[in-house]
């Protein structure tokens, strides 16, 4: 590992796999989904990480009205948080943030957001983008670009911190510098779809306002 410091005007922050960690009930919600709507495989149904949930219904039944699918794994997710994980070095990452530094831009739902992130005891930002607010998701870059829009930052001078090849591929689109997490994937891959930095995870992330500008300090992989 090597100590790298960056400065930026603010950070966007995927979700899952970045902050909290929900594959358990993602999984376990999925496959009730798969099962309930006959999709083939469903006691191993796999999703995609990082992508929308309604992008990933009509991926797997394009025949259904995608706002009932929606509604039904949303719901399911919602109510299955017993075992959401907080990540290491989230918590005191965001307390450490200043308000108007920060936003979540997530593939979930804005319900769906919050109910993780209340489970993991982590602050709800005041702004955030979420699945149903961009028409397009990740790894389009909209999501990203309507972050650091909401902000009032140029997308150049924002970090995005992802965890899934779509996110850093989205973020990358955009125009920012993207740090990347382990945990879903590796670095290897991670850095293949344009990551300029990796961590193990956001304990090995250190941040100071100085001067209208964070200073990062990265123990990159």
């Amino acid at each position: 590992m090597s100590e790298v410091t960056i400065d930026a005007q603010a950070l966007l922050f995927d979700m899952d796999g970045v902050l909290v960690s929900s594959i358990a009930s993602a999984r376990r919600c999925w496959q009730r989904w798969g099962k309930i709507y006959g999709v083939p495989g469903w006691e191993t149904l796999d999703i995609p990480h990082g992508v929308r949930a309604r992008d990933i219904v009509i991926h797997f039944k394009p025949d259904i009205d995608p706002d009932e699918g929606l509604k039904r794994i949303e719901d399911m997710e919602v109510e299955d948080t017993g075992d959401i994980v907080l990540l290491p070095g989230a918590k005191a990452l965001l307390h450490s943030l200043p308000e108007p530094r920060w936003t979540i831009v997530t593939s979930a739902t804005k319900r769906l957001m919050i109910a993780r992130l209340r489970a993991a005891q982590l602050p709800v930002p005041e702004r955030l983008i979420s699945a149903e607010m961009v028409t397009n998701g990740k790894p389009h870059p909209e999501p990203y670009v309507r972050g650091a829009e909401l902000l009032g930052f140029p997308i150049a001078q924002c970090v995005v911190v992802e965890d899934a090849t779509s996110g850093v591929q989205a973020g990358k689109a955009a125009g920012a510098r993207v740090l990347g997490v382990l945990g879903t994937q590796t670095a290897e891959e991670l850095k293949a779809v344009g990551a300029d930095w990796v961590v193990k995870t956001l304990e090995d992330v250190v941040a100071v306002e100085l001067d209208g500008r964070l200073m990062l300090k990265l123990n990159v992989v």
